[in-house]
Formats: C-alpha cells, structure tokens, sequence
C-alpha cells in the first residue's frame, strides 16, 4: 500500500473511533436524561456532523507525516451536566462511555484476531493483510482509551477523577481545570512514551500477540 493510500486507509479507521467515542458520550448522557446531543444531531454515524477541521484532518496528517502513525479527535459532542439525573456521577458515566466504547472496538476485533486463523487459514496473504489490518484497529482504539482517560482536562479522565474527589481537594480540580490544557500540551510532547506499557499490554491480552 502507498502512502497516500495508506494515510487515507488509516484515518478513515482514525474518524470511525472518534466518532463512535464522542457518539457514546452523547447516548450515555441521553441515557441519564440530557438530549443535548440528540437535539444537537450529533447522535450520528456521518462523519460530516463530527468533523473538526483541526483534530480531524490537519492533526492526523502532520502526526502520520513526523511519528509514522495516526492521532487526532472528532469536534466534541456537547452535552448539560445539570440535565443527568444522577448529579454526582453523571458527568464520570459520561466521560467514561467514549473510552470504554474504544476498548469494546478493541475487544472485539482483538477477538476477530485470535479466531480468524480458524476460518482463513487456506489464504495465508490474505488472513495476513486481515489481521494487519485489525492489529491497527486494535492499537488506535486502546491508544485513543487510555489517552482519554488520563484524568488532566478536558480529557474524559478527568470528569471521572472529579466525581471521585472529596470536597476537601476541590483546590485540584480548580488547579487543574485552570492549567490542564498546558498540562496536557506537556504531556503529550514530553511524556506520551509512558503510556506504551500500558498500551502494550492491553494490545497483547486483546490479540494473543506479543508487541
């Protein structure tokens, strides 16, 4: 595969993560009783109402162009705290549907990849090209999880991290939504590295296949 082929093939895998995470955002905070999402339309798969010009196109180029590999997000699926029903956890339920959307993907095609060699053993190119290609699959959604749920703003994790906090260190969650998106900046030029382990290892369990 060329490289424009390539870099098409992988964000089109890239667009379909981002936007089944940010669609279970919006179906979880439906769940608990705000249609801010629905009224909005962004309970849809077409791509067209979730593209965001900067995370979804020129990020995932300029990455695939100096790492050799694919990152980037889709335009946010908006939703109101003060509508769930559930005010304390509402907003951790929330956050955390669109990692847990991504590892299910993870989960599923990482299971499509220990049985496959049992249906397409006759065609050993083919179930090659196969398993490469849910390998990728696989690789973005645990990678998309586990950067999600770092618990800095406006990362997923940290709506989790803040429902968990007891009164006494709100002083964290203002420190941190104060400066959490220069944390984050840091983070991912300074510090991503740390979280290949973790994906590793989660890749391996979901695949059978040593990384």
């Amino acid at each position: 595969m060329n490289q424009g082929l390539d870099i098409i093939f992988q964000v089109t895998i890239l667009m379909f993560s981002v936007i089944v995470h940010e669609i279970s955002h919006g179906y979880a905070a439906l769940a608990l009783g705000d249609r801010t999402a629905k009224y909005a339309g962004r309970l849809t798969l077409n791509p067209l109402s979730h593209i965001d010009l900067f995370g979804s196109i020129i990020l995932p180029v300029i990455s695939f162009a100096t790492g050799g590999f694919i990152f980037g997000w889709a335009k946010p699926v908006p939703y109101n705290p003060y509508n769930l029903r559930n005010q304390k956890w509402g907003s951790a339920i929330v956050g955390a549907a669109g990692p847990l959307s991504n590892l299910l993907i993870a989960f599923l095609f990482g299971m499509f990849i220990r049985v496959a060699p049992y249906f397409f053993s006759e065609s050993a190119q083919f179930l090659t090209n196969l398993i490469s290609i849910a390998s990728f699959i696989v690789f973005l959604n645990v990678l998309l999880a586990i950067f999600n749920l770092l618990p800095i703003p406006p990362l997923d994790g940290s709506k989790v991290l803040f429902a968990m906090l007891p009164y006494q260190f709100r002083y964290i969650q203002e420190f941190l939504e104060q400066y959490g998106f220069v944390i984050l900046i840091f983070f991912i030029f300074f510090l991503f590295r740390l979280l290949h382990p973790f994906i590793q290892v989660i890749f391996s369990i979901f695949t059978g296949i040593g990384f």
